[in-house]
């Protein structure tokens, strides 16, 4: 049979893209995209959705902003609520005046009056123990954030130097505070799958600053050596600790106001890079709780997309001492389409990476959660898609012994997504450069799983086998008869214990005190005498491997599949608060994609 024909990097198609289509990430749009991914009322045109995919490729995936589904609205809600949104420091003076319009106003008084509508907006109101109170007021500081965002978007020429300090003192006024502690239902961890989170009560407030401060960093009159005496490291630890809060709308500009600072003070970023990494250093050896792991992993992704070549010494540190131990948490489905997509941004670097990654995740691959064990998987896969084949060389020994584990795993998932890897053309060219070495580690696995108990492995198991078979049909036979040989000598092993422990009972039964003992000390024991055993032996399963049975089993069992219903599996049928859903379908992100920034020396 003719050898596979080999593949170019060029010829082979991207993991990112597979990332991309899975995300079901939104239009990137100019000046960062306000419509948020999931927005149905909009149809894409095909143009729309090539430049999607084609940015989906240069930046990170975005983080959810909603992870719960939402169930029938029959269903009562919870009766039992979790610990409520932050408690601010309600200003004394609250009797806020409706000042003049920015446009009504002449140009020499506009800057003040500029100025005096920021103080207005650090102005703090109550919306948690009596969100009735100021209504009027609230209304005025509302409106008056209203404006100012507009005002700083519209105009040009308006920050003065006057402006920074106002600016980032009313900024830090609303949203640096402590946060409350996670508590869920019945003391239980909070899951993002099935709780739904916490919202901000003041959120009308404070979305309105989050926005105006965003637009003050876009801004065109923005200047950073101005700015840098009050955007200090103080500044970064404060906005970093807000990165825990549970709501997901306040990470979301949390996320986007600091990549626009990482970007625009340079002096800031080696800070800011050590700060996110004591994060994450408490999060994995201290208490694995975090609810900004995804965001500060996605800000990152953009961050090593603009690392110049050749990588310093210490963002090799951070891959292997912080990203690959990140592996191990056990809420890595969370932030895994992230934390992916920057290791596989590190091998498209530095090829070299490639060994210490690969041994990383070998040294971290889950032994009893498979669901984690089909998220390795899928990395792995990426990571192969951009494996140079001379690297792949080094780590193709180890990489597919686990692999073949993961194909005999009694998981149907596991094995379902490890066999998945034969329809990946890139990787069967891979395979074919190196079938000498390869096939037979992963062959007694593929004779193995064709007994299966899910039949929908069998299908894959013949496809698996087929493509052996047109790659090396020598080297096929030879692996089919090494395993008949091993199955030979697994049963002459056998046969020999049996005889040996038959001789054994013999023994036994000869010696006077057998009766005795039978009738008191092995109740419930049942001994096989030699001619059970032997039997035992003789029903052991065929060693040839009927293609013809593999295949007539994969076209019945995708006769079927394509009429069933896909397996779901549900954590629990407890409803969700409706409100909350509202809340979060309606946010509207500051940006669908984050930008890469360009390091500097």
């Amino acid at each position: 049979m003719p050898n596979m024909p080999k593949l170019t990097k060029k010829d082979k198609g991207s993991g990112k893209e597979k990332s991309a289509s899975k995300s079901g990430a939104g239009k990137d749009t100019k000046d960062g995209a306000e419509n948020p991914p999931n927005d149905k009322k909009k149809t894409e045109k095909p143009a729309a959705a090539a430049a999607a995919a084609t940015a989906a490729e240069s930046h990170p995936p975005p983080t959810q902003i909603s992870r719960i589904n939402p169930l029938p609205e029959t269903l009562k809600l919870r009766t039992e609520r979790r610990q409520s949104s932050s408690r601010f420091n309600i200003s004394q003076n609250r009797e806020l005046q409706k000042l003049p319009l920015l446009k009504d106003t002449s140009p020499t008084e506009r800057e003040e009056l500029f100025i005096q509508k920021i103080n207005q907006g650090a102005v703090i109101f109550d919306f948690l123990k009596d969100p009735l109170s100021d209504l009027k007021y609230k209304e005025v500081k509302r409106a008056a954030l209203n404006e100012l965002v507009e005002y700083v978007t519209v105009n040009r020429g308006v920050i003065s130097d006057g402006v920074y300090p106002v600016a980032v003192q009313m900024f830090a006024t609303n949203t640096f505070r402590t946060l409350p502690p996670s508590s869920s239902l019945s003391n239980a961890e909070f899951d993002p799958e099935e709780d739904e989170p916490t919202l901000e009560a003041a959120w009308p407030h404070l979305q309105l600053v989050y926005e105006f401060f965003l637009r003050f960093l876009e801004s065109q009159d923005f200047q950073a050596n101005s700015a840098k005496k009050f955007i200090d490291q103080a500044f970064i630890l404060q906005l970093l600790d807000l990165f825990d809060t549970e709501d997901p709308r306040e990470r979301d500009f949390l996320k986007t106001i600091l990549h626009r600072i990482y970007g625009k003070f340079l002096g800031l970023r080696a800070y800011i890079r050590k700060q996110i990494n004591n994060i994450f250093y408490r999060f994995i050896f201290e208490t694995e709780k975090h609810n900004g792991i995804a965001e500060l992993l996605e800000i990152l992704g953009s961050i090593i997309n603009g690392f110049a070549l050749p990588l310093k010494e210490e963002h090799k540190v951070f891959l292997l001492k912080v990203l690959l131990p990140l592996h191990k948490v056990r809420t890595l489905n969370i932030y895994h389409p992230q934390l992916a997509y920057c290791v596989v941004q590190f091998l498209e670097k530095d090829p070299t990476l490639t060994e210490p990654v690969i041994s990383g995740l070998l040294k971290f691959w889950p032994k009893v959660h498979s669901p984690k064990e089909v998220m390795f998987l899928n990395e792995l896969e990426e990571i192969l898609d951009v494996l140079e084949p001379s690297e792949f060389q080094k780590v193709m020994v180890p990489l597919f012994r686990q692999l073949a584990k993961c194909v005999s795993s009694s998981h149907f998932q596991v094995a379902e997504r490890a066999l998945y890897y034969w329809n990946n053309d890139w990787i069967i060219s891979l395979i074919s450069e190196n079938a000498s070495t390869l096939v037979p580690l992963v062959f007694p696995a593929l004779y193995q799983s064709k007994e299966h108990w899910n039949k929908t492995i069998h299908g894959l198991i013949y496809n698996a086998l087929k493509l052996f078979m047109e790659m090396n049909q020598r080297l096929f036979d030879e692996c089919t008869q090494m395993n008949k040989t091993r199955k030979q000598a697994e049963k002459e092993k056998l046969k020999n214990r049996e005889e040996a422990w038959s001789k054994v009972f013999s023994r036994a039964k000869a010696n006077s005190q057998y009766e005795l003992f039978q009738n008191q000390g092995t109740e419930g024991l049942q001994l096989l005498s030699p001619e059970e055993g032997a039997s035992c032996l003789a029903s052991e399963e065929p060693t040839d491997i009927d293609m013809e049975k593999l295949k007539a089993e994969a076209k019945d069992v995708q006769r079927r599949t394509s009429k069933e219903k896909p397996l779901l599996r549900r954590k629990s049928e407890l409803p969700h608060d409706s409100t909350t859903l509202k809340a979060l379908e309606n946010h509207k992100r500051p940006e669908a994609f984050l930008a890469s920034s360009k390091e500097s020396g």
